[in-house]
């Protein structure tokens, strides 16, 4: 469960502040993530609305049993078969004489926006968006702890694959077994479909695993993590086998020192974009500075990628509870590509890497 009803009170009496702060008198919250975030519930289809004086959770009979065993401090509004459940909101929301109902419009789609504005023809809808998204930025004890299993459950399924990788494996069915292990052991499942790409492959920073065959080139870059009670882990690794070119080796080396030089930076009160150009610039120096070409990180959590971002337009600083990916990469179409990621937990005095696969290039260097 993503909450405690202790957890859920804290994060929903801080909204109450931002909400006050708006002038909106409710928030319709919309977003499955959120109403998770706010409420400990972990099934889908339902809303939740937070007033200055109570949160209804909106749902459907096909989750009564599981709303009263995650969230019995949430008072409930199970709609009847054959209603809708804005038809429930609307009920709850004209008896409480809401004027103005703040919505998250970013999350929310046009359709569902027209449907709650023709429910509610006598209610000011207030667009408000990252009001909770702000608040998962910080993450608290429970949040650090259930990534860190996450993070667990994606460096065994990791082990396992590094152990037994063979020569004849597919993208496909190493994407498979990673998928298998985090499951077996008590994983939701990935936290997105993982990333494998052999030899040039690997050059995709977002490649889709295919039938390449392990042993049609000496390198591959594996991406992954693991979901566990829907908090997020991801990490990045390349495993060498074989006659391994010496640019590929120079690309690996010059990444992993682009990596340890913005992790060195992170700690409160630094500008994200710092720590950013901290990684860029070691690149850069070695002359391949447009073959990475995207943000250097971002933040995990409910989502595999949220707020914060580590990247060159980041201005904000960095502050105790976040955790963001550090993922330097190197890379050239047509002969491959280096990615090397981390999860980084930002610290009171600094930072820990909460992450320990090894990532030197012997470490990561392997028999098939």
């Amino acid at each position: 469960m993503a909450a405690t009803s202790s957890q859920s009170t804290s994060r929903v009496t801080k909204l109450r502040r931002q909400l006050k702060q708006s002038g909106a008198d409710a928030l319709l919250v919309t977003n499955f993530k959120n109403v998770t975030y706010l409420t400990g519930f972990t099934g889908d289809d339902s809303y939740l609305l937070v007033t200055p004086k109570e949160e209804i959770l909106f749902s459907d009979p096909r989750y009564s049993e599981q709303l009263e065993e995650e969230c019995p401090h949430v008072r409930l509004e199970v709609r009847e078969p054959g209603t809708q459940i804005l038809d429930s909101v609307a009920k709850t929301v004209g008896k409480a004489k809401i004027g103005k109902l703040g919505i998250e419009s970013a999350s929310m789609t046009v359709q569902l926006f027209n449907k709650v504005v023709a429910k509610l023809p006598k209610v000011e809808i207030k667009q408000l968006d990252g009001l909770v998204e702000g608040q998962r930025v910080i993450k608290d004890k429970s949040e650090i702890a259930l990534t860190r299993e996450a993070i667990n459950l994606a460096e065994k399924a990791f082990a396992v694959l590094k152990a037994g990788l063979r020569g004849d494996q597919t993208e496909k069915e190493v994407e498979a077994l990673i998928t298998y292990e985090i499951q077996r052991n008590g994983g939701r499942g990935t936290s997105f479909p993982p990333i494998v790409g052999v030899g040039p492959r690997a050059a995709r920073p977002h490649g889709v695993p295919g039938m390449v065959e392990m042993e049609e080139d000496s390198f591959v870059l594996i991406d992954w993590g693991a979901d566990y009670r829907f908090y997020k882990s991801d990490l990045t690794r390349v495993l060498f086998y074989g006659k391994v070119p010496a640019k590929m080796r120079k690309m690996y080396e010059v990444c992993l020192k682009a990596q340890l030089a913005a992790i060195d930076m992170i700690k409160p009160g630094v500008i994200m974009s710092d720590v950013d150009k901290a990684a860029r610039s070691v690149i850069a120096k070695a002359g391949w500075g447009k073959q990475f070409g995207h943000g250097l990180g971002h933040g995990i959590g409910l989502d595999i990628h949220e707020s914060p971002r580590l990247n060159s337009l980041s201005d904000r600083p960095l502050k105790a509870g976040m955790i963001v990916t550090v993922e330097p990469g190197i890379y050239f179409p047509g002969f491959g590509g280096v990615r090397i990621e981390d999860d980084i937990l930002v610290t009171k005095d600094g930072h820990e890497v909460m992450t320990s696969v090894p990532k030197s290039f012997d470490e990561a260097t392997i028999s098939i």
